[in-house]
């Protein structure tokens, strides 16, 4: 294939590739949605299906084509898109005209993970050595089927067993190393890192092994129970979660996921038949994490440790579910601290626990009563100042007058008395909030340039864009705009509409510069949102251009030598200037 890019182009359906993966809806001649790759409230991802671009206009600013999308979503490079989507297409890539170093990397260190996982899981199955993590697993309750599923290993208690095998595949122990299989000593010796352990490989949504973690068999061991794969080129622990490479597809059809900590509170359930739970490393719910899930679902239940760590945790977790809009409720274990002890105990009350999530305020007043139970003024205090700043952040009206209440029967106070410690919280926010720096308002230049942007755009995206253009040129010229390629693009825009009967966007993009077409595209969508301008009367805008541009001009010749006909020129500028502001004004 001589340029697989385009092929892929014509092949994928940009809305209907991206529409996969998050809700669009359409505006106008455009598709809109919340961005994926930030957090935001109102919509500013922006998808033409003309055009088969894509571009956000909030705080991450991304955009480009179906592969970019892909490069962005999974956080991989050129040419991995490429051969995922040429993949999906059916198209066969022949030669790649260049050299990604950075996907020549990675590809390496996911094959090195590879042979490791493949090389723990024999150890486990066919070596002597291997039999204690088996029975360890066995009497653990987990299935021969499952163990294979999850590729589960053992890494010998060895110092160099794996670094060997590694070396005879031709990686070195640089690469090794960095890819967090190897430690180096203090006298500059190379060793593996896991030894004596039951491994567990860490795969991302991809299904590529990214990492590894160690489990000790021995509970009395005085090491940690558990060490991982530290940060690496291919590793990131706040981006992880254990098992979305299996969960992923449930998680979507079910509409709702269930977060839990370690490795078997995913794999037992798993096991069990709930196959939408993924696992956070260690006790904390990250922001990349949630990022992650919110591709998948808006519904996430928390299932973590019934013991104060896992209540912390699920505490953050909700702090950072809030922000993104999630909606958050809790799975709670009336049986055992865990789900993996849960499902052995009694898998009948785990289902039932799922199945009745409790709301979660129900579990922030719950879990506070919990912690404070003495029935004393400080008690209550604390229970008051744990869950009201969570109550006070809540926007729904009903919602937030339901637990005032619960709130007045559980202090034993007056429900005035809850909306006044709640106005105090509120309060105290706004204070916090107003100590921060304040956005600065928009210049006068960013002002210029926004309208500029967004009547150009508002030019191509309609429906007869040379009518629609003499609104805007019947009133200003080319030369008006502040931005040389905006200049360059409205002029290229005129001479078409001088040559051309019909409009075609077509054969008016063929005519950009590469660089031109690039600043296009985004202008192209830039009206499909909405912007910080304080009329959006197309007139008024065109003559606030107008203004700018005659002040520029004044200014100009007010810095020039004086001549003959300067006097009139400033003259004739100045009585425009007065008309233009006088429509301004009307």
């Amino acid at each position: 294939m001589d340029n697989p890019v385009e092929e892929i182009k014509k092949k994928l359906d940009i809305v209907e590739y991206i529409g996969s993966f998050v809700t669009l809806k359409k505006t106008g001649r455009n598709f809109k949605a919340i961005c994926p790759f930030h957090n935001e409230k109102s919509p500013s991802f922006v998808v033409s299906p003309e055009r088969q671009i894509w571009h956000c206009f909030g705080a991450c600013g991304e955009g480009g084509d179906v592969i970019k999308f892909l490069m962005k979503w999974e956080n991989i490079t050129f040419i991995e898109a490429l051969r995922d989507l040429a993949q999906k297409t059916g198209i066969t890539i022949k030669k790649v005209t260049f050299e990604d170093k950075v996907w020549k990397k990675r590809e390496r260190y996911f094959n090195m993970n590879l042979l490791a996982a493949e090389f723990f899981e024999y150890l486990l199955n066919e070596a002597k050595f291997g039999r204690k993590a088996m029975s360890y697993l066995l009497e653990r309750g987990i299935k021969p089927a499952t163990i294979k599923k999850f590729q589960l290993g053992y890494a010998p208690l060895s110092w160099d067993s794996l670094r060997m095998f590694l070396k005879k595949k031709k990686f070195t122990e640089e690469e090794m190393l960095e890819n967090g299989l190897l430690v180096k000593g203090e006298r500059g010796s190379y060793y593996d890192r896991f030894r004596g352990r039951l491994m567990f490989p860490i795969r991302d949504s991809r299904d590529f092994v990214i990492g590894f973690s160690g489990r000790t068999l021995d509970e009395k061991d005085k090491q940690a129970k558990y060490i991982n794969t530290p940060e690496t080129p291919i590793y990131h622990k706040r981006e992880t979660l254990f098992g979305i490479n299996l969960s992923k597809e449930t998680i979507k059809k079910e509409k709702n996921v269930y977060v839990v900590e370690g490795e078997f509170d995913m794999i037992t359930p798993y096991q069990s038949g709930f196959t939408n739970f993924v696992a956070i490393k260690g006790t904390a719910l990250t922001n990349e994490q949630l990022l992650l899930l919110k591709r998948y679902t808006d519904k996430i239940t928390l299932t973590l440790d019934s013991d104060a760590a896992g209540e912390e945790s699920t505490k953050r977790g909700i702090e950072e579910a809030e922000r993104l809009d999630l909606e958050v409720r809790i799975a709670k274990l009336s049986v055992g601290k865990d789900p993996d002890e849960a499902i052995k105990t009694d898998i009948k009350s785990f289902k039932r626990a799922l199945e009745k999530p409790i709301p979660i305020y129900d579990f922030l007043i719950d879990s506070a009563k919990n912690k404070y139970p003495d029935d004393t003024s400080f008690a209550k205090k604390n229970i008051a100042d744990e869950v009201l700043p969570f109550v006070e952040r809540i926007t729904n009206p009903i919602i937030k007058s339901h637990y005032i209440k619960k709130m007045s029967k559980v202090l034993g106070v007056s429900e005035d008395s809850i909306e006044t410690m709640i106005r105090t919280i509120k309060r105290k926010r706004r204070q916090q909030i107003s100590f921060k720096p304040k956005p600065q308002s928009m210049s006068k230049e960013d002002r210029q340039l926004t309208i500029e942007k967004y009547l150009l755009s508002y030019v191509f995206q309609d429906e007869d864009p040379y009518r629609e253009s003499d609104k805007i040129f019947s009133l200003i010229s080319w030369p008006d705009f502040l931005l040389p390629v905006h200049q360059k693009i409205a002029k290229i825009f005129l001479e078409n509409k001088s040559s051309e009967k019909k409009f075609d966007l077509d054969v008016l993009v063929v005519k950009f510069s590469p660089e031109l077409k690039q600043v296009f595209d985004e202008l192209y969508l830039f009206a499909s949102v909405d912007h910080d301008l304080n009329d959006k009367n197309i007139e008024k805008l065109v003559h606030e251009i107008k203004r700018y541009s005659i002040k520029r001009e004044i200014k100009k010749i007010l810095s020039e030598e004086d001549t003959k006909d300067k006097k009139e020129r400033l003259i004739a500028l100045s009585k425009a200037l007065k008309e233009v502001e006088i429509n301004l004004i009307s």
